[in-house]
């Protein structure tokens, strides 16, 4: 149970709060409609807060009830972000919803066996989770992350363009797709294979997309090495489910504390300072804290591969993932909760949707 739990708290309750905080910023810039602000962003954010409280406590509410809060908030960060995307008149838009729905069907299997209403289900319902968010990363990463490089090296004047295949893309998105599609299956020969082909895709596509040329700018790099995470993890996976060479739990943090804690502490750190109006540079402390990430998925990583130092890894890894978060807190604290410098009102710096 305590294992389950703790899927559950990193899955929909902290990769939860990121997809919120994407969506809650890139659909108004997506479709023009202008940003939640006030009330519903405090009701949302209180949801959330209360859903982590009742599963870390509780004795606070019956289980049914926690249950029915964790369950809330996915449907009511929905109804916040549907009505922009209804009104945008794009269908193209309305695929964001089906990632949605399925990440939330992830948490019912979950919550279902912690009501004891079915048993294995909790195990299908943390792969469905965290697969939908490596099928966002895949989807949206790949189109921020060669946008905002080719943006930096056109501001630096560099005649360099990233380089795109239109296979490698869609063949990188069907593969994480499929994935998705396999989490709540056991057919592990062929979902390794998938792995594998996901990784050799989405590695392809990440070669592409000059990461060499961006090793001066931390707040560019970070993305490129939350992308590369994802190649190793989806390396590993594919590894593991093939061959007893790999546990599948270093395939599963390579994966969630590296792939999803990177990429969501990247997009954090650069919506934050575009969203308020500030230079999109990093600061040394924000640096540091993206260091500390990586460092604590490759201690969680090696702790599954050298398991007589297993207790000392997963504790270094445990105090580097706090110290990288807290030090993103100390930083962006201030900055998230006061007023651009401007005057102006908030604005998202994501890529339009041009389509």
């Amino acid at each position: 149970m305590e294992v389950s739990w703790h899927a559950h708290q990193m899955v929909y309750g902290f990769a939860a709060a990121g997809l919120a905080g994407f969506m809650l910023t890139a659909v108004p810039n997506w479709t023009g409609a202008p940003a939640r602000h006030g009330v519903p962003l405090i009701v949302l954010s209180a949801l959330w807060l209360v859903g982590r409280i009742a599963m870390t406590l509780p004795r606070i509410f019956s289980p049914a009830i926690t249950a029915l809060l964790d369950l809330a908030f996915i449907p009511a960060l929905a109804s916040l972000v549907v009505g922009p995307l209804v009104a945008a008149g794009k269908a193209r838009n309305l695929v964001l919803l089906v990632p949605l729905a399925l990440f939330w069907i992830g948490d019912v299997l979950m919550q279902v066996e912690f009501l004891e209403l079915t048993s294995e289900t909790a195990g299908a319902g943390a792969r469905l989770g965290i697969d939908v968010m490596l099928l966002m990363i895949t989807v949206i990463g790949g189109r921020i992350v060669p946008a905002f490089t080719t943006n930096a090296l056109r501001a630096a004047g560099l005649a360099l363009e990233v380089r795109h295949s239109t296979l490698v893309d869609r063949g990188s998105i069907a593969a994480m797709a499929l994935l998705v599609s396999e989490a709540v299956t056991e057919a592990r020969l062929a979902t390794g294979a998938v792995a594998l082909a996901a990784a050799i895709l989405n590695g392809a596509r990440l070669t592409g997309w000059r990461g060499e040329r961006t090793l001066s700018a931390p707040i560019l790099w970070v993305l490129h090495l939350g992308y590369a995470w994802l190649v190793f993890g989806l390396a590993l996976k594919g590894l593991a489910l093939l061959t007893d060479a790999i546990p599948e739990t270093a395939a599963l943090h390579a994966l969630t504390a590296g792939a999803i804690g990177t990429m969501l502490l990247a997009v954090m750190s650069r919506a934050g300072l575009g969203h308020t109006g500030r230079a999109l540079k990093a600061h040394p402390v924000t640096v540091a804290s993206y260091v500390l990430i990586s460092v604590a998925a490759l201690l969680r990583v090696a702790a599954a591969l050298v398991p007589l130092l297993y207790s000392q890894l997963l504790i270094g890894s445990g105090v580097a993932w706090t110290a990288g978060f807290l030090l993103f807190l100390a930083i962006y604290g201030p900055v998230l909760t006061t007023a651009r410098r401007d005057g102006r009102p908030c604005q998202t710096p994501w890529p339009r949707n041009r389509n």
